[in-house]
């Protein structure tokens, strides 16, 4: 089955085309700060491009506000602010309406964040694992029946669980639910929001093992948002780093861990403590003191470098662009970067590693 599925991805994607391709996506809500005041604008996505092969898993990771959740969503045409390309499978999402609008829910599905408030409490699970497949009109009778027992068991749940309501089940169990039901249509693309955050560890790790067979055994592709940089690096072939609406930095997983290019790329996976390692704290500091500026007024040119160690004339007046360190966008093997200094970041990172291994710890209190 897995097999069958991949050679029919591939082959009905095209020659080396991504399955789902997005240029210059914008999402800007218009907010009015008084009464009489003029409108302004958030900027939530502002000018995204990225692309995700057939079989893959894109990993979009960055502060919380930064526009993840909103990306995601306008994918699958859940936000109707969205403007720019978004193209599915040759289908171009923005413009489809009505059948093609229909055919491409059957191939485009989303997991959320909260399990709970993802379920409708007054439904059993069994029909709210088969409504997507009565909408369909893909199934009814006893082959629904049949159907939702396969997906229950498929997330590794019992055929009888059916008939039991949301609020009989545990956090996990309602993930399992969830993911259920978005693979009801054997889908191409999944959007998983954040499916790990509210669960226990233990139990989120049990989701994305579930998460690693489905992709592998129905030959799903999935973008996959999330915050914890440990879940992104185990699941994720690809890694996008999203700041104030804009894509900073997009790497293959190893790659984008091992050598990072933009300085807030270094100041994520900076902030995740590692045994054994001593962070140049001072250094950190003049980093992380300014906050992250506001959405409504972005900074000119680099929207990070009120923050950046590394900032320089050209970062504060010129918007750096999105380009690629060796190859063309698109091509999975590519490590794209957003920065002006892109070619003395690395480098300067290594040096800072060196030193900050050097320095002796910082005294308590301090």
């Amino acid at each position: 089955m897995s097999e069958e599925r991949l050679t029919e991805a591939h082959a009905a994607n095209g020659k080396g085309d991504p399955l789902l391709r997005v240029r210059d996506l914008r999402v800007h809500f218009p907010v009015r700060r008084s009464f009489l005041g003029p409108r302004a604008v958030v900027r939530a996505v502002d000018g995204v491009d990225l692309d995700i092969a057939s079989g893959a898993t894109l990993g979009l990771v960055g502060e919380s506000g930064c526009g993840k959740s909103t990306l995601a969503r306008a994918v699958l045409r859940l936000v109707p602010e969205a403007s720019g390309e978004i193209v599915f499978h040759g289908t171009d999402v923005l413009q489809a309406r009505g059948r093609a609008l229909h055919r491409l829910r059957r191939d485009m599905q989303m997991v959320f964040q909260d399990p709970a408030s993802s379920l409708n409490p007054r439904l059993t699970i069994g029909r709210s694992v088969g409504e997507p497949l009565e909408v369909q009109r893909v199934a009814r009778g006893a082959a629904l029946r049949a159907r939702v027992a396969e997906l229950l068991e498929l997330v590794g749940l019992h055929p009888d669980d059916a008939s039991r309501y949301p609020h009989e089940f545990s956090g996990g169990q309602r993930q399992r639910i969830v993911i259920a039901r978005a693979i009801a249509l054997r889908p191409r693309l999944v959007v998983c929001d954040e499916p790990v955050s509210a669960l226990d560890v233990s139990v989120g790790a049990q989701v994305l093992n579930l998460l690693a067979d489905l992709k592998r055994d129905l030959g799903l592709t999935y973008l996959f948002v999330a915050h914890n940089l440990a879940v992104v690096r185990y699941l994720s072939d690809a890694v996008a780093v999203m700041y104030l609406g804009k894509i900073v930095e997009q790497a293959p997983t190893a790659d984008l861990f091992e050598k990072p290019r933009h300085p807030y790329t270094m100041l994520l996976l900076d902030s995740v403590l590692e045994p054994g390692i001593r962070r140049d704290r001072a250094r950190e500091q003049d980093v992380v003191r300014a906050e992250p500026p506001s959405p409504l007024a972005p900074p000119t040119g680099c929207a990070f470098h009120p923050r950046c160690p590394f900032a320089v004339d050209k970062c504060r007046s010129v918007a750096p662009m999105l380009e690629s360190v060796g190859g063309g966008i698109g091509d999975p093997g590519v490590h794209s970067v957003a920065c002006h200094r892109a070619d003395e970041i690395p480098s300067r990172i290594a040096l800072w590693r060196t030193i900050s291994l050097s320095l002796p710890p910082l005294p308590r209190g301090h």
